[in-house]
């Protein structure tokens, strides 16, 4: 679906971030729709640096570009020479960015803020230099354990990664202030589909119960996992919104998710459907209680109202869409 025609003819675009689950999936939404379009995708890619915790400190992965003919930069947000090059180099017209220290459980303060906070403001500084519109990545980490319907203005981060993206949010409100681009941040709720197999632990339940099921395990779920509820929302609606605030209404930050709250127990059994097995759940001790979010679910009313959004996916037509693709990965990485 095309939300911009031929608005992109010419214009430049740059994707941090690019060679991850998100990133990639723009990347190839714009070759696909904008083939006239230049398209620079920037990311650090991944090496064998993890952080403490034992996580990679960055999940950009080669394949998740595959058959992508714009141009690849492999480089460091944090890296002030190639920031240098990128507002020297090139006139960009947009730039979304999805670059980040995304673990929540990264417990790196120090880079985290760095990565996530200063580095965004150095991107801010290029974009008003060009005169682009940019559409970050915020998060719904932001609100914690907010009651819901989470809303813009009620944040209560309950770590360093909810702190850093409440941390973009603020410094994008006193630049839209000062400056004429426009500046969207997308809080994404929780995020499934084609591309994320290469974040490894941190991937969907949905891809990971569908790797369970596929290997013929009974999927482990939490005890009361039908009471543990989350706004899931398919990669084709955080396509579409990052769209649609490129001419957004008005600045912001906006909530995307789908705006209804779903259960893991949910997300098992329509994968069971779609994959037509009737394995029997297993049920384990919750660890996390007091520490973990029984219930997210997105107020979306400013997303549409700003953006023209609107979810196209409930949870059954999303994993009925991604099945195909959880199979495929099974098949060729996990095998």
């Amino acid at each position: 679906m095309k939300y911009i025609e031929d608005a992109l003819k010419d214009k430049t675009i740059l994707i941090t971030g690019g060679a991850g689950f998100i990133g990639s999936n723009l990347a190839f939404y714009f070759q696909n729709n904008h083939p006239h379009a230049k398209i620079v995708v920037l990311d650090s890619f991944r090496s064998g640096e993890t952080l403490s915790n034992g996580n990679l400190k960055s999940f950009g992965h080669f394949k998740n570009l595959l058959g992508f003919k714009g141009e690849i930069i492999s480089g460091d947000i944090n890296d002030k020479d190639l920031l240098l090059n990128l507002e020297t180099n090139y006139k960009f017209d947009y730039i979304f960015h999805e670059a980040a220290i995304s673990d929540t459980t990264a417990l790196e303060q120090d880079l985290m803020i760095k990565t996530n906070v200063n580095a965004y403001k150095d991107l801010l500084d290029l974009a008003l230099t060009h005169s682009a519109n940019i559409i970050y990545a915020s998060s719904a980490a932001t609100y914690g354990n907010a009651e819901s319907p989470q809303r813009v203005g009620r944040e209560s981060p309950q770590n360093v990664y909810g702190f850093s993206k409440l941390s973009m949010d603020n410094l994008s409100r006193e630049y839209i202030k000062k400056s004429d681009i426009s500046i969207v941040g997308l809080r994404y709720f929780n995020v499934y589909g084609n591309g994320e197999y290469f974040k490894n632990t941190t991937a969907s339940m949905v891809l990971q119960f569908g790797h369970q099921i596929l290997a013929g395990k009974n999927p482990k779920l939490f005890e009361d996992s039908d009471k543990i509820l989350r706004d899931f929302i398919y990669i084709e609606d955080i396509i579409q919104a990052n769209i649609k605030a490129m001419k957004p209404k008005k600045s912001g930050i906006y909530n995307v998710g789908t705006g209804k709250a779903r259960s893991f127990q949910d997300i098992v059994d329509i994968l069971q459907s779609e994959l037509g097995t009737s394995l029997a759940c297993e049920y384990i001790s919750n660890p996390f209680i007091g520490s973990y979010q029984f219930h997210t679910e997105a107020d979306i009313q400013t997303t549409k109202d700003a953006l023209g959004y609107k979810p196209a996916f409930e949870m059954e037509d999303g994993i009925k869409a991604y099945v195909s693709d959880i199979k495929r990965v099974y098949d060729e990485e996990v095998k």
